[in-house]
């Protein structure tokens, strides 16, 4: 953050990365912390991306219940959160989870939790006829 208490960043307020799986019981579960969250399976070096999510309220609940979850808590290793000012709207953050995982839909190394058939909205606005832009 910036002297004076200005982000570098319009839509997110603050990040956390990598961050590993065991320490998700420090973010309290009654905060109400918005934005999106993405779950990693760390290989070697490498963390590949398993889950990409968003929480509208209490982001760490979410993330608790992915951990505790039979199908996939034992498909992440660590999390990264990115949260929201308390400005960006529900339908902000449902639009940047849906461009975000609308990228990942065709991806063969996502995993097959994470993907989602198109994310309709970009599908309305889509132009490939880039040479007329």
């Amino acid at each position: 953050m910036k002297k004076g208490g200005q982000s570098e960043l319009k839509l997110i307020k603050r990040c956390a990365e990598f961050i590993p799986k065991e320490k998700r019981t420090k973010l309290k579960s009654k905060s109400h912390i918005r934005g999106i969250y993405v779950l990693f399976n760390k290989k070697a070096k490498k963390f590949d991306v398993v889950y990409i999510g968003m929480a509208l309220t209490k982001m760490g609940r979410r993330i608790n219940r992915h951990a505790l979850s039979k199908r996939k808590g034992k498909l992440w290793t660590h999390f990264s959160l990115f949260e929201v000012w308390e400005n960006i709207r529900d339908e902000e953050v449902k639009e940047l989870e849906g461009i975000i995982r609308h990228i990942y839909r065709k991806d063969s190394k996502a995993n097959t939790i994470n993907k989602q058939r198109r994310f309709k909205k970009l599908i309305r606005v889509r132009d490939d006829k880039i040479e007329k832009w």
